[in-house]
């Protein structure tokens, strides 16, 4: 299987290589890829974001000017779930996989990506878990759990893209400015919160790249690409 790590970039063209290759996942023309990735400041909105009356996301709290200020950007894309963010320090990562590889239920998929965040976690003495109805993995005691990764995902013909966001050195204070996935009631964190100290992102990377061979029982092989 494939793995593309593309370092720091922008939202739109990590989103047009996703969209590329999905579809040639989906013709079978591309192999399974997982691409792990860091991006610039984006918000971006899934189909089921809240949305008013007159249609504005109401988990935003931005306005365009205060986007610009704060130099972060946004956009409107096909997962499922509502807004997140994502930044420097954080993990993100885009599985694009033919199911009929692995099994054609999305269920497990959503499960299977959970476990391997909960696989890392384990490495640095964390207890990541799951909250029932609540995709996604987090931590903390139990009625203050704070969500450490965010997860929503596309799927056509067992063909899956978009994927997780793993909050490791992330500066926290971008979500401030929206309700993370539409939940109010719970917040966010990150590795750096969690243990003090600033995690080294590549040793994070690397013990994700381990932690997906071992949950989807895959062998990585890196490949470049050209963006």
């Amino acid at each position: 299987m494939r793995l593309i790590s593309l370092g720091l970039t922008p939202y739109e063209q990590a989103w047009k290589l996703q969209k590329e290759l999905f579809q040639g996942v989906v013709e079978s023309r591309e192999e399974d890829t997982l691409i792990l990735v860091e991006h610039t400041p984006v918000y971006t909105f899934g189909r089921a974001s809240d949305r008013s009356a007159e249609g504005a996301p109401t988990n935003f709290l931005l306005s365009n000017e205060m986007l610009q200020q704060i130099g972060a950007e946004k956009f409107e894309i096909e997962r499922g779930g509502d807004v997140t963010y994502h930044g420097p320090g954080q993990l993100v990562g885009y599985p694009i996989l033919n199911l009929a590889h692995f099994k054609e239920d999305l269920g497990w998929y959503l499960r299977s990506l959970e476990e391997t965040i909960i696989e890392v976690l384990k490495t640095y003495g964390i207890e990541g878990f799951r909250v029932a109805g609540r995709t996604g993995v987090w931590t903390g005691a139990a009625n203050r759990e704070e969500k450490i990764c965010a997860i929503g995902v596309r799927a056509s013909r067992w063909c899956t893209m978009h994927g997780f966001a793993f909050n490791v050195n992330t500066d926290l204070s971008y979500f401030n400015y929206i309700i993370p996935c539409g939940i109010s009631d719970r917040g966010v964190t990150s590795l750096k919160k969690v243990l003090g100290p600033e995690v080294p992102f590549e040793e994070v990377r690397e013990r994700y790249i381990a932690a997906f061979e071992d949950v989807f029982e895959v062998d990585l092989v890196s490949s470049l690409i050209q963006l």
